[in-house]
């Protein structure tokens, strides 16, 4: 069965997803070259408010998800929709569950988009914030990155015996109240994390789908959080993905000492209120742009 103009039928109305759904959207996100993982489609899922469009067979064409976070901020993301269904409305409609399911239990709508969709998510309300950019490269020291470091003391591998602190300081830099996510990637048996000497930052590397994703980080200034960055480098094997605001001149700086290039930009977004929202103070790497 097909629609009028040729493409293959789709369900009456979006649906909710449920944990069977995973895979679908990983199909989907894989497909579209993202690095997100069957356990990250899992958060959305039964952390979050996770909708899709299925066509005739059942399968997942169309999705989007909003995560909510205490401290009344909540993100967006995983706005997808397979090729042959696209420019029919679909991802709009699915935007807009996701706002509505946010905004009914009074939380902001926030979300990271590229340049292509920055002016589409203009027009129905979000104002642009900071800008931040994902870096590519791949992990292991060389010897110049020695250079980078600028004396602060090796941190210390972590781990899920440490999410309480790691949690503690993610909320004060961020505001945000995301434990049970942080409790999750720490939870997963290939990530790893370390922690400053003084306890003072942390930083986590997971696998992803394409590469390991280092983030967040977060350290009381750009030493410290370049010495949690060299550590974090050098135990990744293979490509790594960093998504850092422009704010921070330095960690850009090492990483392009290091050979990482500049994959595309993003601007974060709020929908609904004209203040901007700013860089927090000493959130240096993101989780991701689906994550915050």
């Amino acid at each position: 069965m097909e629609r009028s103009d040729g493409a293959p039928a789709l369900s009456p109305e979006p649906q909710r997803l449920v944990a069977a759904d995973a895979a679908g959207g990983l199909a989907l996100s894989a497909a579209a070259g993202w690095n997100q993982t069957a356990d990250d489609w899992a958060l959305f899922i039964e952390r979050g408010h996770a909708f899709g469009w299925r066509d005739a067979a059942g399968r997942l064409v169309a999705t989007a998800a909003a995560l909510p976070y205490g401290g009344g901020l909540g993100w967006i993301s995983m706005v997808l929709v397979a090729p042959v269904h696209r420019h029919h409305g679909l991802a709009t409609q699915l935007m807009a569950r996701c706002v509505e399911a946010l905004q009914r239990d009074g939380i902001r709508p926030v979300l990271d988009a590229t340049p292509a969709g920055a002016p589409v998510y203009r027009r129905i309300g979000f104002e642009p914030g900071f800008e931040l950019e994902r870096w590519e490269g791949k992990g292991g020291l060389r010897d110049e990155d020695a250079s980078v470091d600028p004396g602060a003391a090796t941190p210390r591998p972590a781990g899920l015996r440490n999410a309480d602190a790691i949690t503690r300081l993610d909320a004060v830099s961020t505001g945000l109240g995301r434990g049970w996510l942080l409790q999750a990637f720490l939870s997963r048996p290939t990530t790893r994390a370390w922690l400053s000497r003084a306890g003072d930052g942390f930083v986590i590397a997971r696998a992803g789908h394409r590469a390991t994703q280092v983030g967040p980080l977060v350290a009381p200034d750009e030493a410290r959080a370049l010495a949690l960055l060299r550590a974090a480098l050098a135990a990744v094997s293979g490509p790594a993905f960093l998504d850092v605001p422009v704010h921070w001149t330095a960690i850009a700086d090492g990483l392009d000492r290091r050979g990482f290039r500049r994959q595309r930009p993003f601007v974060r977004m709020a929908l609904g209120q004209a203040q901007t929202l700013a860089v927090p103070p000493h959130l240096f790497v993101l989780a991701g742009p689906e994550f915050g």
